[in-house]
């Protein structure tokens, strides 16, 4: 455990019984914030005796000079930034920018010996009637969020809610003083952002609970000019370039994703900042901590499973290399960001407590309270060799969740009280078989109960599977370059193979939507290794898998099981990558389902994949979904319809056959699927029968098509068909006409024949029972 020591009685900094003065007085929490190097400390009094400053500057380590201090009255427009500058003047040095919100920027450069000097006031807006309400600073350049209120003061504000702007002000301070650059609106007629920059980027956090706008953060990659809409937590994020002011109006860049984001749930956010990673850290209102990283995904860091926070509740947030410092509710605690562990917790007793700057400590932070400088001082979760494994918290952690989840008290389960309740035995055991499992080194073989030992010989392929997985995350990581996709394809493979031999739940269906989305070509090869899919001699399609696979490709989990994370199920998942890699193949897969689920489940059965929706409609639905839409995605829609073989499917096929005119398949699709009923054979035929009383594309084919014609339809019904679709003219018909294109008796005359020189149903049905076929009968003989 680290410990917690008192370093200092404020000895450390220049007119250090004033600052324990300042932490001291005021109800509400001061706003205090340090230079990079540690060497100066600002302190922001929210509410203050009038007769005190309200911004004062404070040394470390005996740095002589003059001080600074700055004092307003409360009608004068507030101070809104305190952002220290690198100078270019004297390396070690810094500039520092005190911006009001109304844009009035004092700069002040600290001279050693000589102590803070104002170097210039400046002026950063250029409205007067503008309001900065957030800025921060990035390199040379500062950003800010400006409120440029409507000219119209009748209007209501809330009904303005777009009328901020973000803009970027390169400020360079040189020998010759400061020198401002012009303005850059990097986005106007947008809602109020709160803005954090890191070294590269930068993220526009909403503040105002709008309908819309509060449902996504704004990423911000001014080297490439491009802005990223991110909705971490349900995996949207869209990216555009801004090239001309005329792409920076925030509706238009909206525009297109407003449909989807409109079913997103707002951002729950408490508290931001900015970790050194670059990513932007955000706790959420029940304690949840995520990292938004600059590219828009979303990782979990961990839940602190505190209380619900309220707006005015201080939570303090700093990265010491790998680790999260994060203070909340007087409780400190330490986080790996990477695996997510708490390392260390610790309950502070001190009521206002501020994170210290020490660069080159590592492991070491400085806490400034209202009684002195603490230091706390931890090891890492790698070098400690007394910590249990990753996995048996994981176990710990996953348990507890599961418990949870079925539990009927209101008392909040937790990991110290499942380990010292005894009353669960299931985590306790696995703990146990996975420690001696994966430490076999340190202990011996019969440090194993014997319960356990049996539980151990049923377990053994599954571990040994584990192990082979965190052997090639090692391969993975220690690869070099030009075997990276190599082990990736290997790693695909065996999480897509354990998740299709686990329960398709949710989570596991978001899991597999990610590797596919990440992973597409490994993900391709996988699916077609675990499904064994192949053709074989004849050119078909054939796959080897077990029925369980079968069962888990084919499900369609409802949309209430879903939610609002747009994952796609599993089917629709492998159709796009047969659309993307293999599109030959995609009609064949679908026949081959089709033909599992009809030996699995009934036709009419609710239970199988065909029960709710047929899997030739959500292939086409995946067809349907593409960006882009070609010639060849008419063809593969037709052979769709034709693999299912059902009827409604067919003539779908056909009718669409006949708007493209395409005459040789038409012909070749009836002949085809006229076989499998009667039914159909009879709407296939009066479909082309309608067609041929139209136009004379189809007499080529005639030949053909006669021979079609349903036994039970007569003369009479033809000719009712056709005179029904005969195309009408305006002029009054004749009977010779000039034009090629009308239908003649000749035309129609061999189908008549055919119907007519056709046997009676009724003589089939008795022509066994008639001896003869003379009429009539001879007479007989006369006695």
């Amino acid at each position: 455990a680290g410990m917690l020591r008192q370093v200092s009685d404020f000895s450390d900094f220049s007119r250090g019984n004033w600052l324990q003065e300042l932490l001291c007085q005021g109800e509400e929490p001061n706003h205090v914030q340090s230079s990079p190097d540690g060497q100066h400390l600002l302190v922001l009094q929210k509410s203050r005796p009038p007769s005190l400053p309200q911004v004062v500057a404070f040394q470390r380590h005996g740095i002589g000079g003059a001080d600074l201090e700055r004092n307003w009255q409360p009608h004068q427009p507030a101070l809104v930034g305190l952002l220290f500058l690198q100078s270019p003047m004297t390396l070690g040095a810094w500039v520092l920018a005190l911006v009001w919100e109304h844009g009035r920027t004092e700069v002040w450069h600290f001279v050693v010996a000589l102590g803070w000097q104002l170097l210039q006031t400046v002026e950063l807006c250029q409205g007067a009637r503008a309001r900065i309400v957030s800025v921060c600073s990035q390199g040379t350049s500062l950003l800010w969020c400006e409120e440029r209120p409507p000219l119209d003061a009748h209007l209501d504000m809330s009904k303005c809610a777009f009328r901020f702007c973000i803009c970027t002000r390169a400020l360079e301070v040189g020998e010759q003083g400061v020198q401002l650059g012009t303005v850059r609106i990097v986005l106007h007629n947008s809602p109020e952002y709160q803005i954090l920059a890191s070294p590269q980027h930068v993220f526009l956090v909403p503040t105002a609970s709008f309908a819309t706008t509060s449902k996504f953060l704004l990423i911000w990659h001014p080297e490439k000019a491009k802005l990223t809409i991110a909705a971490p937590s349900a995996g949207f994020i869209h990216s555009k370039a801004l090239h001309s002011s005329s792409e920076s109006d925030f509706r238009k860049l909206l525009i297109g994703s407003v449909g989807l984001l409109s079913g997103l749930a707002p951002l729950d956010i408490h508290t931001s900042a900015v970790a050194n990673s670059g990513g932007l850290l955000l706790v959420s209102t029940k304690g949840n901590v995520n990292m938004v990283e600059p590219d828009g995904t979303q990782r979990h860091i961990i839940d602190l499973q505190g209380d619900s926070l309220t707006q005015g509740s201080p939570v303090q947030l700093k990265t010491f290399g790998s680790i999260l410092a994060c203070v909340l509710a007087g409780v400190l605690y330490l986080i790996d960001q990477k695996s997510g562990r708490l390392v260390e917790k610790k309950i502070l007793s001190m009521k206002e407590v501020h994170f210290l700057e020490s660069p080159g400590e590592e492991d070491t932070i400085q806490l400034l309270t209202q009684t002195g400088i603490y230091s706390f001082s931890f090891s890492r979760p790698e070098d400690s060799s007394k910590r249990e494994p990753f996995l048996v918290e994981m176990v710990f952690e996953e348990a507890c969740r599961y418990y949870q989840r079925r539990s009927l008290s209101n008392s909040k389960l937790t990991v110290e009280k499942l380990k010292k309740g005894g009353a669960f035995q299931a985590p306790v055991a696995l703990t146990a078989i996975l420690q001696h499992s994966l430490c076999q080194k340190q202990k011996p073989v019969q440090g194993l109960q014997d319960t356990y030992a049996k539980l151990l010989s049923t377990m053994s392929l599954e571990l040994q599977s584990y192990m082979s997985l965190e052997l090639l995350k090692t391969c993975v990581v220690c690869a070099p370059e030009s075997e990276v996709e190599s082990y990736c394809e290997k790693l695909v493979e065996q999480e897509i193979s354990r998740v299709l031999h686990s329960d398709m739940d949710k989570d596991n269906l978001v899991y597999l939507n990610s590797i596919f989305a990440s992973f597409s070509k490994a993900a391709w090869k996988a699916i077609r290794s675990c499904l064994q899919l192949q053709q074989n001699g004849d050119g078909l399609l054939v796959a080897r898998a077990t029925p369980e696979v079968w069962k888990k490709v084919l499900g369609a989990p409802q949309q209430e099981e879903l939610g609002q994370n747009g994952a796609v199920p599993l089917f629709e998942l492998i159709c796009t990558s047969f659309l993307r890699f293999k599109p030959k193949w995609l009609p064949s897969f679908v026949e081959l389902t089709q033909q599992y689920v009809s030996n699995t489940w009934t036709y009419s059965s609710k239970e199988g994949p065909e029960g709710r929706v047929p899997l030739y409609k959500r292939a086409l639905g995946v067809l349907a979904r593409k960006n882009k839409h070609s010639e060849t995605d008419d063809e593969m829609e037709l052979e769709l319809l034709l693999c299912s073989k059902r009827p409604k499917a067919v003539l779908q096929a056909l009718h669409l056959l006949i708007h493209l005119k395409r005459w040789q398949r038409v012909v070749e699709v009836a002949e085809k699927f006229s076989k499998l009923s009667p039914l159909l054979n009879k709407e296939i035929f009066t479909t082309l029968l309608a067609q041929f009383a139209q136009h004379r594309e189809l007499d080529p084919y005639l030949d053909t098509l006669w021979p079609l014609c349903p036994t039970e339809l007569t003369a009479s019904e033809i000719l009712t068909v056709v005179l029904q679709h005969l195309p009408h003219s305006q002029e009054d018909p004749v009977p010779f006409s000039s034009e090629g294109d009308q239908l003649t008796v000749g035309l129609l005359k061999p189908l008549l024949q055919r119907v007519v020189q056709r046997p009676c149903v009724q003589d089939e049905m008795y022509s066994d029972a008639l001896p003869s076929p003379t009429f009539p009968p001879p007479t007989p003989p006369r006695e």
